[in-house]
C-alpha cells in the first residue's frame, strides 16, 4: 500500500521535521537519538552530491568530538584509504590532504577525490595533531574489495621489510595472476570458464602463511608492529575475497553483491576487534551509498535474495547501530554516463510523484532531518512502500524509473533521514572541461 498524499500526512511530516539551516545545532536531534550507539551508518542517495558529503562530514566531526568515535570507514578500497589513514595519523610522507588522496585512481575518481572529502581529511589531521599523547587517534579505513592487484603488492611490500623469504614465497603465489594481465575482470572471466586456471588456492595459502608468521612479526615494535601486521593481513584477506568476487561476477549479481557487502561488514568487525586488542573502545562511522547502508530486508533487494551492510550490522550488533539515509528532489550530480567514462555535472530530474523524494518535496521545507525512531505515527506512515531513488556513479535520466528507482519502506530501512530538496554536484579535485560545461538545460537554446 502506497502512502496517501493528504494534508494530514504532510502536516505530520512537517511537524516532525527538524529544518536544517546551516547552524551548529542542526544535528542536535540526531546526536541525541544516536545516544550510546557504537555504529553510525551515514548513507547517500548518489555518489556525487555535495550536500550529502558536507552533511556527513559535519555529523562525523561532531561524533568524533562529542561522542568519542574514532573509526571512520568508507566504501573505498583498503590500500587507498590506508594512505589517508597514515596521513591523518602523521605516519606517512604526504604533505596535504589532496596528496594523501592520490591513490584513488580507479573509476570513479571523484567519489573520494573531491573538495568535501579533502576538507574532512584536513580536519581529521588537525584533530589528531591536537590529541594528547596516549589518547587514541581517529583512523580512516576502506571496506571494499576491488583492489586485487594493489592489495597483493602491499602484502609483498610488507613482507620485503619483515621476512625476505616470506616475500619471495608471496611473489610466487601471487605470480599465478601474471598470465591474466592487470584487469581482474579478465581473470574472473577466464577462471570461471576454466577452474583449473583459478588462483584461489594461492591467495588462501598466502593469507594463512601470513597469519602463521604473526607471532614473529609482532615481537618487534609493539603497537606499530601490530598495526602494520593487521594492515598487511587485511590486504591478504582482500586479495582472497577479491579473487572470489571476480570469479563470481560471471555467476549472477546477487552472488557478487552479497560477497561484497559481507566482506565490508567482516572488515568492519575485524577493525573493531583489532582496535579493542590495542586497548581502545572503538565506535565506528560508516560512509556508503543508501543501497548498502539501508536495511535490505525492507526493499526490493530482498526479493532478489540480496543482503547488505545495514542489514548485517543490525543483525550482528542489535541495538547498537543507527542507520541514516539521505534523499534529494532535484539539482545537479557528478556522475558518468557509462562505466569508465568521464565525470559529468548532470541535472537530476525532479523526484517522481510516487516517490519519497516527491513526497518530501511537497513538505515545502528546503532541507530537513527526520528522526524516525522518535515519532511512532510518522514511522507507521513512512513504513508503507514507496519508490526511492538511487543514483550511483552512473546516471541515466532517460531510463530513470527502471535504472534508478526501487521500492522501500523508508522508516524500516533507516532510523533517520536527511532531505535536501535542491542539491548540487560534488566538485572533483580535478575539474575537467566536460564537468565545468555541465549538462545543457532541456529548453536549450531557448532558455534564458
Amino acid at each position: 500500500m502506497a502512502i496517501r498524499r493528504t494534508a494530514s500526512n504532510l502536516e505530520t511530516i512537517r511537524a516532525a521535521a527538524h529544518p536544517l539551516t546551516g547552524a551548529a545545532h542542526d544535528y542536535d536531534p540526531l546526536l541525541e537519538m544516536i545516544g550510546d550507539a557504537r555504529f553510525v551508518l551515514l548513507g547517500e542517495a548518489t555518489h556525487g552530491t555535495h550536500e550529502f558529503y558536507h552533511a556527513r562530514a559535519e555529523i562525523t566531526k561532531r561524533l568524533i568530538v562529542e561522542k568519542g568515535f574514532s573509526l571512520v570507514a568508507w566504501e573505498a578500497d583498503w590500500p587507498d584509504a590506508l594512505r589517508v589513514n597514515r596521513y591523518i595519523r602523521a605516519t606517512g610522507p604526504d604533505q596535504d590532504a589532496a596528496e594523501a588522496l592520490r591513490d584513488f585512481e580507479r573509476f570513479p575518481v571523484w567519489m573520494w577525490r573531491n573538495t568535501d572529502v579533502a576538507d574532512l581529511v584536513g580536519w581529521l589531521r588537525n584533530h589528531n595533531d591536537g590529541r594528547k599523547r596516549g589518547r587514541p587517534k581517529v583512523g580512516v579505513y576502506g571496506l571494499d574489495l576491488y583492489s586485487l592487484h594493489r592489495s597483493m603488492h602491499s602484502v609483498v611490500q610488507y613482507l620485503d621489510k619483515m621476512n625476505p623469504e616470506a616475500a619471495k614465497a608471496a611473489r610466487q603465489r601471487y605470480g599465478c595472476f601474471e598470465d591474466f594481465g592487470d584487469d581482474p575482470q579478465t581473470y574472473g572471466m577466464l577462471a570461471s570458464q576454466d577452474p583449473s586456471s583459478s588462483c584461489e588456492n594461492e591467495v588462501v595459502r598466502q593469507l594463512l602463511d601470513l597469519q602463521r608468521h604473526a607471532a614473529d612479526f609482532l615481537s618487534r615494535d609493539g603497537r606499530p608492529a601490530a598495526d602494520e601486521l593487521f594492515f598487511a593481513e587485511q590486504n591478504a584477506r582482500v586479495a582472497k575475497n577479491a579473487e572470489q568476487y571476480y570469479r563470481a561476477m560471471y555467476r549472477g549479481r546477487p552472488n557478487t553483491w552479497n560477497l561484497r557487502d559481507t566482506h565490508m561488514v567482516d572488515t568492519l568487525d575485524n577493525l573493531m576487534t583489532h582496535l579493542q586488542q590495542q586497548g581502545e573502545r572503538p565506535k565506528a562511522i560508516l560512509w556508503a551509498h543508501n543501497s548498502h547502508l539501508g536495511d535490505a530486508r525492507v526493499t526490493d533487494m530482498s526479493r532478489r535474495d540480496e543482503i547488505n551492510v545495514g542489514e548485517l550490522v543490525r543483525e550482528r550488533h542489535p541495538d547498537e547501530a543507527v542507520l541514516v539515509g539521505f534523499t534529494t528532489h532535484s539539482g545537479t550530480v557528478t556522475a558518468a554516463s557509462d562505466w569508465g567514462e568521464p565525470a559529468e555535472r548532470k541535472r537530476v530530474r525532479p523526484g517522481r510523484d510516487d516517490s519519497y523524494e516527491g513526497l518530501f518535496h511537497e513538505v515545502d521545507i528546503p532541507n530537513f532531518l527526520l528522526t524516525l525512531r522518535d515519532h511512532r505515527h510518522l514511522h507507521r506512515q513512512l513504513a508503507d512502500p514507496l519508490l526511492e531513488r538511487a543514483i550511483g556513479v552512473i546516471y541515466r535520466p532517460e531510463t530513470e524509473r527502471w535504472s534508478h528507482y526501487f521500492h522501500a519502506s523508508l522508516s524500516e530501512q533507516f532510523d533517520a533521514v536527511i532531505h535536501f530538496d535542491h542539491s548540487r554536484a560534488v566538485e572533483p579535485l580535478e575539474r575537467t572541461s566536460i564537468w565545468e560545461k555541465g549538462e545543457l538545460p532541456e529548453t536549450y537554446p531557448s532558455a534564458v
